[in-house]
């Protein structure tokens, strides 16, 4: 029991006998991604894949100054020296053919990279015709990109000074031309090949002259006298590309076995250079019978991969973009590798002038400048392919045998897979990425490729953004049009994969027809679900908030299809069958009307008790874009409106919060449609709230129950909950906003008589709680609160069958309900809609006073848009006050609010009182008929009004769903990960939990012969009202009225007190700990029936809320008055109410609720709704509930001292098996035993112990304690049970009815009387009872310490 023990490892392994498995079968609640995960969705990455600036090079200038025949002065050739010009021997010729040929064949090397462009060429051409070629070509070309490719091998090399050299008209002079002028002429966009030696210099002086110009613009921009100013602006020449042969200082190669132009080879016949530089190293010697003659017979056409030439091309592509990819920054590879096809093809054939020319001292020089790429070692991949090629060569030409395709791209496949296999979480991104891309083109490996491109895909939204900033996007969308069956699984992955991180290629998609793909596999019914799930994914992106895939997809009879899917086993394509028509039909009428037809929203409503919370979340979504469409509205869609509406408000108190926030923002949008009608019913139910003189709970003739102390400074202050900054339960009257009381509302009584009741200020959590934007509302909480209550809010299960006058008011009553409603998302939204409806109806009545000005008579037809539809009797007359807010069940209307109490001025326009309250709304509308005569003013200001609630309405969950598309959907959960830290924690915890059993067992094995050894003693900031301990780690949690204490009782150390966020005249009755054995909740139960579940608390961050929900509804409201106030020294049964007892079954993760009412509800927490109501069939609250989930029985303790036994398998009418009157009043606690012929041990006020086996009609055993019980509880293992009086003093008892402790008094500071008992609690195993008094004491005694 000491601490060292507890924590000592080796005394726990020591005794690991048996290994204990419970644990692990447990299953967890509230653990699912929805509880632990805000919903919203994730941060969108800005793409930067796509190419803004997509280009291409449609002119080109072929500068040739050969000058065939007479060398430059400036260098001296060597003999023999390299000839070839474009692969032609000029010398073979006359000079002027010569040059001619060479013009023609660079044209047609260039035409294989760009056939489509316009060539223009200039041989040995004077400044003027460089000149006019420039300037014709920029201004063809306007904003597109032109290249200048020079070969100056016949002129002087390029001077420092920036020019290059030309000739003279009858070629007897060499003339500089200055690079300069080059750039004026030929602008922007550019690329530049030089072809000549020392082409470094031209670079250098080309950046010179840009910068030049740079500077000469900010100056002629600064002064406009400037005689730059009046020109027309030279273009930058921030895009301009260049690319050079050699670096300044060098001379092109002259060994005869190379052409000169070897630069130009290499950037246009890369192949051929490459295959004859193969065979000129030392190492083609290893190749037997390959000559430089035989490379000129490689049979095959460089566009065709399946012939020897083509293939080779084709893997040289893949290599050179792949070293590209791999060594390049991301935006440059983007800029010169995808942006334009010629310079994407001249700078991949660079990487192999790099690598062949520093073969020969010589350094090609490319602006931007690029990192060295010669050594990669991809180069070897090419080599290997060549050499495995040209090994073929002999045989397949002399004997024609077949050509054996290259393992290359299989190889590099393998390569790609390993680094998926093997790699570990955080590593760089594999290098064969943009080969994968390459591979699609062949049908051979596609399918392999397609496969370990979705693997790549799945790793997360790094992965898919690489993807396509590789260049993915385009094959990925061609493949759509095969119709080959085995890619539709692999195509859909992918896709879905993409628009989880890029939901802009929707766009795209329609445009190529890609959504059909989608359709067909959707309505595929041989297609796996998982696969339907993500091509209805994938079309959910193409419709959302994008009217051409609406269009699209509607034609594409996409509304049918999911129809024919919404009740598939599979939970996820449900959800997503409906979102996908929820957003198909958003502000898009046809859809809705084609919707109706298919009388989709029936189809819907099963959804809506679907098992899966989100699926019901994805169903009330879908529903709630099918009523918020703003088209004009017919009587028949009026009708679906409210039919739809009816079904929605059955969902009031589901289980999840995320249903009830989508609820809320459902109804708003009915809110929004109808807004006329409801703001009527808003200024109705002010009014009645005004007049009403409720016995409001909030009331400040509490005083009585606010914890004295509380405010004292020696105890610290609340902890404020980050989950509840926004907590309105304590705010006071200064939420009525300023606003309102500008509004004069009524000439006698002013603002005041807008007042929401005199408010308590004595909340001590109205300092820390206050909602951040209180000053902005016009109703408060508490004015919400008191609303909701005065409606004669009975039942909410009778909603369906009311007339249709009043399905705004039912709306109106569930929004108040949402208000109140225990988590804080939920209520926030609700007052939202409130509030923006009850600015509107005081807004509009204020108006209407103005102008009035007294003159109103009863026949002026006053009111809204074309969306009040009729709400009247068929007769016409306006209704009466009473007629639209009578309530929920239909019974007899309130008298109306003219007959309010005097005390206050009654609401009333000049009429004295008779008037409706639709009459309060300006002239220029009309509320009782939808004519078509709508106003301008009235359409703007409704438009208006309309951004004003449902812009910020939005609950996040479709987009927090697309997340899990998004996440990795292979990988192993972290938790089933045996290595994972995860996985670890867990183990340590439950080891722990084995050590706490077994050593506990040990101890009450032994058996307790005294218990009153204190081992902690402290105040609590509140006076405790329940305790409970944690099972398993030494935290025991006290509740007060409102809050929640935790202490650590080894350490006797305070770790955490926080605001439960019930209201002010609620108190918590119970606490559950929930996952106790792995990571723990607390469950709080308050007795106006909610339910809030916490986690992260007792450590040092801030306690969250997991969710909330109103697990009780109709809480009998006789407890609820003013009798709950009567402290609580008084005793129990005179009290007025047990609250709210609950019970929680771990093994099944059920939980039984009770209390002030007459049925046990359970909920099942996996589905999160209610799953059985158990009538009580007693006229008396419920006082204690115990279950047992091995035999399905459920005990209860009632009020009247009855004790009955339910059998939860059976139906409501006969599950009640046995009931025991044998106690004469209030039953304190009524305990079924676990075992398998476990009792039922039950106690009552008057202190009489009852056995009962549950077989047997009579008790077997009765022991007898003292009276005036006040607390009690059994301890579940060492069959001991202990009672708390109110005369001060706790008994401890054996199963015997010994006494073996008597406690009286605290031991330490002189022994001071222990307060009257407020509850008491025994640990689940060991021998220690926690016992809180009124005196804000709060201690726990153990058993002697030998036994521990």
């Amino acid at each position: 029991m000491d601490a060292e023990l507890l924590h000592s490892p080796v005394v726990g392994l020591a005794e690991e006998e048996e290994v204990d498995m419970t644990d692990w079968n447990l299953p967890l609640a509230f653990m699912k991604k929805r509880h632990t995960e805000k919903i919203e969705g994730s941060k969108a990455l800005a793409q930067s894949w796509r190419m803004k600036d997509r280009m291409k090079t449609v002119s080109v200038a072929l500068v040739l100054c050969l000058n065939v025949g007479v060398d430059p002065p400036d260098v001296v050739k060597t003999s023999p020296c390299a000839r070839l010009e474009c692969w032609i021997d000029p010398l073979s010729m006359s000079p002027q053919k010569a040059l001619e040929t060479i013009g023609a064949n660079l044209q047609k090397q260039y035409e294989n990279w760009q056939p489509r462009a316009r060539y223009k060429q200039s041989l040995d051409p004077t400044v003027d015709e460089v000149k006019k070629l420039c300037t014709s070509l920029r201004r063809n070309a306007k904003e597109e990109r032109v290249l200048f490719h020079y070969n100056g091998h016949g002129v002087p090399r390029p001077t420092v000074n920036g020019e290059i050299w030309v000739f003279n008209k009858n070629y007897t002079q060499y003339i500089p031309l200055s690079i300069y002028d080059l750039q004026t002429w030929m602008g922007s966009p550019s690329i530049f090949v030089y072809d000549c030696s020392n082409a470094g210099i031209i670079v250098k002086s080309f950046k010179q002259f840009a910068l030049q110009r740079e500077q000469e613009l900010e100056v002629a921009a600064i002064n406009p006298n400037h005689p730059l100013a009046q020109m027309p602006l030279p273009p930058s020449m921030k895009n301009c590309i260049q690319l050079a042969a050699c670096e300044a200082s060098e001379l092109l190669p002259m060994n005869p076995d190379l052409p000169a132009d070897l630069f130009t080879s290499c950037l246009t016949t890369p192949i051929k250079i490459a295959l004859r530089w193969f065979c000129m190293q030392k190492s083609a010697k290893l190749v037997p019978g390959v000559t430089l003659d035989l490379i000129e017979k490689i049979p095959g056409r460089l566009n065709d991969r399946r012939t020897p030439l083509g293939e080779l091309n084709w893997i040289f592509t893949a290599i050179t973009d792949t070293i590209a990819w791999n060594v390049l920054p991301r935006d440059l590879f983007q800029k010169l590798f995808r942006q334009d096809l010629l310079v994407a093809s001249l700078f991949r054939n660079f990487l192999l002038a790099e690598r062949i020319m520093r073969s020969y001292n010589c350094t090609p020089v490319s602006s931007p400048r690029l990192p060295p790429t010669y050594m990669h070692a991809m180069w070897q991949a090419w080599d290997l392919a060549v050499d495995i090629c040209l090994s073929q060569l002999p045989t397949i030409i002399e004997e024609g045998t077949a050509f054996r395709h290259s393992p290359f791209f299989a190889e590099q496949l393998t390569a790609f897979q390993v680094w998926l296999t093997m790699g570990v979480e955080n590593r760089n991104p594999p290098e064969q990425l943009p080969i994968v891309l390459q591979v699609l083109l062949s049908q051979v490996h596609r399918l392999r490729a397609l496969d370990l491109l979705g693997r790549f895909l799945d790793l997360g939204p790094w992965a898919v953004s690489l993807a396509l900033s590789v260049g993915i996007f385009p094959y990925v969308l061609k493949l759509l049009q095969s119709s080959a069956r085995e890619l539709r699984p692999l195509l859909v992955f992918i896709w879905a994969k993409i628009l989880a991180v890029d939901s802009s290629c929707q766009a795209d998609l329609v445009k190529d027809n890609g959504h059909k793909y989608f359709l067909s596999v959707l309505a595929d019914p041989y297609m796996p679900a998982e696969h339907r799930t993500m091509a209805v994914f994938i079309l959910a992106v193409i419709v959302n908030n994008y009217n051409t895939g609406q269009e699209a997809c509607l034609q594409g009879n996409l509304i049918a299809i999911c129809l024919e899917q919404l009740n598939d086993p599979h939970p996820l394509l449900r959800q997503w069958v409906a979102i996908c028509l929820g957003r198909i039909w958003q502000n898009f009428d046809s859809a809705r009307w084609c919707g109706v037809r298919d009388s989709a929203h029936e189809k819907l409503y099963s959804l809506l008790s679907d098992p899966i919370p989100e699926v019901r979340c994805a169903a009330v979504f879908a529903l709630g874009t099918f009523v918020g469409n703003s088209a004009e509205r017919t009587d028949h869609s009026t009708t679906i409106d409210h039919n739809v509406a009816m079904m929605l408000a059955q969902l009031i108190n589901d289980g999840s919060p995320i249903v009830r926030k989508e609820l809320v923002v459902a109804l708003s949008h009915l809110v929004v449609q109808y807004e006329s009608n409801f703001c009527t019913v808003a200024l109705q139910f002010m009014e009645e709230e005004k007049n009403y003189a409720v016995p409001s709970p909030a009331n400040s003739t509490e005083t009585g129950n606010v914890t004295p102390g509380r405010d004292s400074p020696a105890i610290p202050r609340l902890r404020s909950v980050n989950s509840y900054t926004n907590l309105r339960a304590a705010t006071t009257s200064r939420t009525l906003n300023k606003s309102l009381q500008n509004l004069n509302l009524n000439e006698e009584g002013g603002p005041a008589a807008f007042s929401p009741g005199n408010l308590s200020t004595s909340s001590s959590a109205s300092s820390t709680l206050g909602s951040p934007d209180n000053d902005e509302y016009l109703l408060s909480f508490e004015t919400i609160d008191k609303m909701r209550r005065v409606s004669s809010y009975s039942s909410l299960n009778s909603l369906i069958g009311v007339s249709f006058n009043s399905v705004y008011t039912q709306i109106w009553r569930v929004l108040l309900h949402l208000a109140a409603d225990p988590f804080p998302d939920v209520s926030d939204l609700a007052m939202k809609v409130l509030n923006s409806i009850a600015y509107k109806a005081t807004m509009n009545a204020r108006t209407q006073r103005i102008l009035d000005s007294g003159s109103l008579t009863q026949s002026a037809p006053a009111s809204p848009t074309s969306k009040g539809t009729l709400i009247h009797q068929a007769g016409g007359s306006p209704p009466m006050p009473g007629a639209s807010s009578s309530s929920l069940t239909n019974e007899v209307p309130k008298p109306p609010a003219r007959e309010a109490p005097p005390n206050r001025p009654p609401y009333t326009p000049t009429l004295g009182g008779q008037a409706p309250h639709s009459q309060q709304f300006p002239r220029t509308r009309k509320m009782f008929d939808k004519g078509p005569d709508q106003t301008a003013e009235d359409g703007d200001e409704t438009a208006a009004h309309r951004s004003f609630i449902s812009v910020s309405l939005q609950t996040g969950l479709c987009d927090w769903s697309a997340k899990y598309f998004a996440q990795p959907v292979m990988k192993i959960p972290e938790e089933h990960d045996l290595e994972s830290q995860v996985r670890k924690e867990r183990e340590w915890r439950f080891l722990r939990n084995a050590r706490v059993r077994r050593q506990s067992q040990r101890i009450t094995q032994r058996g307790v012969t005294r218990l009153d050894d204190q081992i902690f003693i402290n105040r609590n900031p509140g006076v405790p009202s329940v305790v409970k301990f944690h099972p398993f780690n030494p935290c025991i949690a006290v509740a007060d009225k409102d809050s929640i204490c935790f202490w650590d009782w080894e350490k006797g150390e305070r770790l955490d007190y926080f605001y439960n966020g019930n209201p002010r005249y609620t108190r918590i009755t119970s606490m559950e700990y929930l996952n106790g054995h792995d990571c723990s909740l607390l469950l709080t139960a308050t007795d106006d029936g909610a339910l809030r579940i916490w986690k992260n608390f007792a450590d040092q961050r801030n306690p969250e809320m997991v969710t909330a929900w109103q697990g009780l509804s109709d809480m009998l409201p006789t407890t609820r008055g003013l009798a709950r106030r009567v402290s609580i020294y008084l005793d129990r049964s005179k009290q007025g109410g047990a609250g709210m007892v609950v019970d929680w079954e771990q093994e099944t993760g059920l939980l039984m609720t009770s209390g002030d009412v007459r049925v046990i509800r359970i909920w099942d927490t996996e589905r999160e709704m209610k799953v059985q109501d158990i009538p009580t069939g007693a006229d008396s609250c419920v006082t204690s509930l115990s279950c047992d989930p091995q035999r399905s029985l459920v005990a209860a303790g009632l009020g009247d001292g009855s004790v009955r036994v339910y059998d939860r398998r059976m139906g409501p009418n006969e599950c009640r098996v046995m009931t025991y009157r044998e106690h004469g009043a209030w039953v304190v606690k009524a305990h079924l035993q676990k075992e398998p012929e476990g009792h039922i041990i039950s106690v009552s006020v008057n202190g009489d112990v009852r056995f009962f086996d549950p077989r047997t009609p009579e008790s077997i055993n009765v022991l007898q304690t003292v009276k005036g019980l006040t607390a009690l509880d059994i301890h579940p293992q060492a069959n001991l049970f202990a009672c708390g009086s109110m005369n001060q003093f706790i008994a401890v008892y054996n199963s015997n009815g010994d006494v073996i402790s008597n406690i009286k008094y605290y031991d330490g500071f002189m022994g001071q009387r222990i307060g009257a008992i407020s509850c008491l609690a025994f640990h689940p195993y060991w021998p220690h009872l926690a016992v809180g008094s009124n005196d804000y004491y709060m201690s726990i005694y153990s058993a002697e310490k030998r036994l521990r």
